[in-house]
């Protein structure tokens, strides 16, 4: 199984969740709703997941082994920083002065 496309959804800035992302494998199966997580100074991901009558969570989709899962997490974090370079240089491109027009 292959990933073919990371389209990172949302960025957040505050809190331990910087992003939301979605994944598409052999371009035949997206999966929804992975989150970016930053704490102890550590990147790492979540599955989507659901939550329980007795207030526990449930992965909806996850990795079955560490192997995949290590991959799948590798990717998404390179997106996810790539996607926070592009922000930044959208950002700077957009406060630069505008060039006055002629009179």
């Amino acid at each position: 199984m292959q990933i073919t496309d990371i389209k990172v959804r949302k960025l957040f800035e505050d809190g331990p969740m910087k992003a939301v992302v979605s994944v598409t494998f052999d371009g035949q199966l997206a999966v929804h709703d992975i989150k970016v997580i930053n704490a102890r100074d550590k990147f790492f991901i979540v599955m989507p997941s659901r939550k329980n009558p007795d207030e526990t969570y449930r992965d909806i989709v996850h990795p079955i082994n560490a192997q995949f899962r290590s991959v799948l997490e590798n990717a998404v974090i390179v997106a996810y920083e790539e996607a926070l370079e592009a922000a930044a240089n959208a950002e700077i491109e957009y406060d630069e002065p505008v060039a006055e027009l002629a009179e």
